[in-house]
């Protein structure tokens, strides 16, 4: 599958693409890869994404996941 997002990694291993006009995170460790149709994640601050039509979109805004140390 081919996305239609623009998607690269830092140095520092955080994941962001564009999703319209706006340079977006997408997370860290928590991104699938490689990214398939379907494939549905959240990142540290509460963002839902997932792979619709071969393209990332931001489905949703919850509370961030809690990190139990």
């Amino acid at each position: 599958m081919e996305l239609k997002n623009k998607v690269w990694m830092t140095g520092n291993l955080e994941w962001f693409t564009y999703i319209g006009e706006e340079e977006v995170f997408l997370g860290r460790r928590e991104v699938p890869t490689p990214l398939d149709e379907g494939d549905r994640w959240t990142n540290d601050f509460g963002d839902v994404f997932q792979v619709i039509d071969g393209e990332i979109k931001l489905i949703e805004h919850v509370d961030p996941p809690k990190k139990y140390w």
